[in-house]
Order: structure tokens, then C-alpha cells, then sequence
């Protein structure tokens, strides 16, 4: 049974009320769409992004809405040691004590490319930002997320990733890791009945990243940001509470 084309997401300006959610690469895409459409429903949201400019706009964005306020987390996760990574925990805490949730939305690919092509570099900066800084952050943030009552992990998984495929090389092996990770931290949560994680597949969007790995496409016939926006809802709601551990395609319809 489809999950999330079971249960609804209601249309509910509190759904978020009193929320603290963290989206890493918030500036632009679904994650610019995201932090709106938490801010919202009345989530504050922590925007993590590389570019501060991009980042004040989505801030000013919220802002204007008029309902919860917005912090600024510049960080670049292709240079973060375990020590900055610490650091921006401990910089979530001194100012809320807790954390409720995290979208995991940053990634970084150079494009299609052969095997044969991909440098160690590649391998390092696309295994760092996609996978092995989403774990560390994960962990950093555990206390925060423990001492919250109910919080909620989202994690970006991908096509290529689900489903391998030739020339997406490193870019496909750490998003099929994402999608181990959740599974992973999901079983060992299960001892903490206020936490849960899941992956979400966005798919084929109208969004910057999209236009750099398919740049001879038509992508303005593709869903916008904003059209995918009642997963994130739901899996970050209440509603989702007790459904961990999962992956869901929104590309093969299992996402409303």
C-alpha cells in the first residue's frame, strides 16, 4: 500500500506551529521551496545554503509571510571537517535546545560522466556532500533531535540512485547510499519512539540542478518546486509519526 497516497496532509497554518527545522540547501530549489513552505505553517527554519545572498532572499521571503522567523546558516559542506560540523550543532543549541527536524536537501554532482572519467576528487567531494555530511550532521544534531517529541529526518534521495544507471557513477552510488543509511538509522532508532527518518525521491523538477544535469531538456514542462511540496509536509507533520525507515518515489507515484 502507498503510504503517503493514503493519508492526507491537512491544509493547517499550525501544522508546523513552534517547530524547529533545519533544510540544508535551502537557497534555491526544493529547498527554497521547502523552508516557505514550513515557514508557513509556522515552522522557525534554519536556511543552510553556500551563497548568503541566496540565502537572505529565501530569509526576506519568509519574513514577508509575517508568520515565524528564519536564521541564516552559511556552510559549505564540500570544505566542513567533523570539528565545523560539531560547531554548527552546537550553534542550533546555544540558541533553541532542540531540533525537530532536518531536511536533508544539499547535494552536488559534476553531471553525467563515465567511470572511467570520475578523479578521486570527484569521488571525494560528491561522496562528502551527498552522503557522508548528512550522516555527520545527523549525528551532531542527535541530541537536539532527542530532546524534541516528536522529530522528523527527511533525506533527498534520487532516481539514479534507486535505480543505477550508466554515466550518474558516484552521484548514484551515494544517493543508493542514502537510501541504506535510512534504513540503517531507522533500526536503531527504533528505541526512541520520537524520532524517525525516511528518504524522499523528488524526481524530474523544474529546479537549478536539473538544468545543470540535463541542460539540453525541456525542464519548464516539469513539475515547479512549490507542486512538490505535500511530501515534505507529511513526512516532517505529525501525521507521518511512526513511519520511519521508508524511501518514497514521488517519480513511480508514491508520493502524492
Amino acid at each position: 500500500m502507498n503510504i503517503l497516497n493514503t493519508l492526507k496532509v491537512p491544509d493547517d497554518r499550525n501544522l508546523l506551529a513552534d517547530r524547529i527545522i533545519l533544510v540544508t540547501g535551502a537557497g534555491q530549489g526544493i529547498g527554497r521551496a521547502a523552508a516557505l513552505a514550513y515557514a508557513e505553517r509556522g515552522a522557525t527554519v534554519i536556511l543552510h545554503g553556500r551563497k548568503t545572498e541566496k540565502l537572505e532572499q529565501v530569509y526576506d521571503e519568509i519574513e514577508a509571510l509575517g508568520r515565524a522567523s528564519a536564521i541564516i546558516l552559511p556552510f559549505d559542506f564540500e570544505q566542513a571537517t567533523e570539528a565545523n560540523i560539531a560547531e554548527l550543532a552546537d550553534a542550533i543549541a546555544s540558541q533553541f535546545g532542540r531540533l525537530d527536524g532536518i531536511l536533508h536537501n544539499a547535494a552536488w554532482t559534476y553531471g553525467p560522466m563515465p567511470l572511467e572519467f570520475h578523479a578521486l576528487e570527484h569521488w571525494r567531494t560528491i561522496m562528502q556532500v551527498n552522503l557522508v555530511i548528512p550522516a555527520m550532521l545527523t549525528r551532531a544534531c542527535l541530541p537536539l533531535l532527542k530532546a524534541s517529541p516528536d522529530a522528523s529526518v527527511i533525506m533527498t534521495g534520487d532516481t539514479h540512485g534507486h535505480t543505477p544507471a550508466a554515466y550518474w557513477g558516484a552521484f548514484a552510488v551515494a544517493k543508493a547510499g542514502v537510501e541504506v543509511l535510512v534504513k540503517i538509522q531507522a533500526e536503531e532508532w527504533e528505541i526512541y519512539p520520537n524520532l524517525r527518518i525516511n528518504a524522499l525521491i523528488p524526481g524530474a523538477v523544474d529546479a537549478p540542478q536539473r538544468t545543470k544535469t540535463h541542460p539540453g531538456s525541456n525542464n519548464r514542462i516539469l513539475p515547479k518546486p512549490a507542486d512538490l511540496m505535500k511530501p515534505y509536509l507529511f513526512l516532517m507533520g505529525p501525521n507521518s509519526v511512526g513511519i520511519t525507515g521508508k524511501t518514497f518515489d514521488c517519480q513511480k507515484g508514491e508520493c502524492p
